[in-house]
């Protein structure tokens, strides 16, 4: 294990290329098994999560030909198992994107239950929803082993899916990706009713369109999807940008006073993130034509209040609204504003238990509730020992370690590198000062949290 030795305090400046968009990676890469031909996606992040999800599907049976520019190449013409890998599945939600695909080409799903970030009450039951709408059969079996009780989800589709309405029970991007995934390998048209419609579900409709399937509704929460034939060229899909990396940027440049401009963006999909940090009183200057964004140095930050005064809440709500996975982002650039805000993550229950290490840091934060928490800035951070419990939540960390006067170290960086690409080269070509090193809790008598 590795961890990151900041010294923070430093004004950083330059541009910061964003990566491909991790979130659209994951279902295009399940949804690449549908396909007996190669399928080719480009602008991939090589990051954990992308690798765990290509090491599923190599498993699964399909050949991986990955390439150093961000192409990777996936063949699954051969025959695919049914099962995929317990050790494997369990470090990723994504993997439940793979039942959709293997009941399309195999009839059958044997899932383990699926890992991901700990971070509240994360339900399937949308999912099985979608499958069992579609005509599969499923049961979940129990057993008890060395590492303890272990639970399997088995879907049964012996004469294949049968499309039909679904209106999912909540708009859950994922059980939304597998309904797409689903129907485009069903006999007839399916209806997905309160579809999630972020621009990573987008991303795949797009995909699924260049493999011949057509898909009506696309941006919208209702999508009718019609099985066709499937294309027997050489499909190529490009990725979109990463616009929850690109927030994250944006909230590090606010955090530490840094004149910093983010390239390879969409502004389409930042209309919303923008304005929320605009209430904490950050600038920036959108270019569109350069498909840029740019935070100048120095600004003098202040939380912007609702009319009549009263103090402003900045909460996450499903697209177009402010995304979830940015809430951790915006509470730290929050603490560097002078005023008082709300933060309300509505998702999910424990993605705010973070603050305590902000606290400890020399933030004022008041945790309300499990998703709520009132910030009073601005204040002055100190470095510290701390350790990161996701992949947003570790992000955030790292922000406020740059931010913060002294040295920190950052313990569990292999959440950060699930989800941003090469973040230390990245940052150190911005002026930080952070190195990766041996994660001090092997060495006898270190710290840490």
């Amino acid at each position: 294990m590795s961890a990151f030795e900041v010294e923070g305090g430093k004004k950083l400046s330059g541009t910061v290329r964003i990566s491909g968009n991790k979130n659209e990676a994951l279902p295009c890469i399940a949804a690449s098994l549908l396909c007996k031909d190669p399928v080719t996606l480009t602008n991939v992040p090589d990051i954990g999560d992308v690798r765990s999800m290509l090491a599923i599907a190599r498993k699964l049976g399909a050949k991986i030909v990955p390439s150093k520019d961000g192409r990777v190449t996936l063949d699954a013409s051969s025959r695919l198992s049914s099962t995929l890998p317990l050790q494997l599945s369990s470090t990723i939600r994504g993997s439940v994107l793979f039942a959709s695909a293997l009941l399309v080409r195999t009839g059958k799903a044997i899932l383990p239950q699926p890992g991901g970030d700990t971070i509240g009450r994360r339900r399937l039951d949308t999912h099985f929803m979608v499958f069992k709408a579609l005509g599969a059969k499923f049961s979940t079996q129990r057993s008890k082993g060395k590492g303890g009780h272990t639970v399997t989800h088995i879907l049964e589709a012996p004469n294949g899916l049968r499309g039909g309405t679904i209106y999912l029970d909540e708009a859950s991007v994922t059980a939304t990706e597998n309904a797409l995934i689903a129907a485009s390998g069903a006999r007839r048209q399916t209806i997905v009713a309160n579809a999630a419609s972020e621009p990573h579900v987008q991303g795949l409709c797009r995909f699924l369109q260049s493999l011949g399937v057509s898909i009506d509704g696309i941006g919208s929460n209702v999508l009718k999807v019609t099985p066709g034939k499937r294309s027997r060229a050489r499909v190529t899909h490009a990725l979109g940008c990463d616009y929850i990396e690109a927030g994250s940027f944006i909230g590090l440049a606010a955090a530490t006073g840094s004149d910093l401009t983010i390239a390879n963006v969409d502004p389409d999909t930042l209309r919303m993130i923008l304005f929320q940090f605009s209430r904490l009183g950050v600038t920036t200057r959108v270019d569109r034509k350069k498909r840029t964004v740019r935070v100048p140095a120095r600004q003098s930050l202040r939380v912007r209040k609702d009319l009549g005064g009263a103090i402003p809440r900045l909460e996450d709500s499903p697209w177009p609204g402010m995304p979830a996975d940015l809430t951790s982002i915006m509470l730290v650039a929050a603490t560097q504003a002078r005023g008082t805000c709300l933060i309300h993550e509505k998702m999910f229950e424990s993605r705010l238990f973070f603050v305590d290490t902000l606290i400890s840091m020399g933030a004022q934060i008041v945790l309300c509730d499990p998703h709520r928490a009132v910030v009073v800035g601005p204040s002055p951070l100190g470095g510290a020992t701390i350790t990161s419990p996701d992949i947003r939540a570790g992000m955030a960390l790292l922000i406020a370690a740059l931010a913060a006067g002294g040295k920190s170290t950052i313990q569990n960086i292999v959440q950060i590198d699930r989800g941003y690409e090469r973040i230390d080269e990245r940052l150190r070509a911005i002026g930080a000062r952070i190195s990766r090193s041996p994660d001090r809790r092997r060495n006898p008598g270190a710290s840490g949290r």
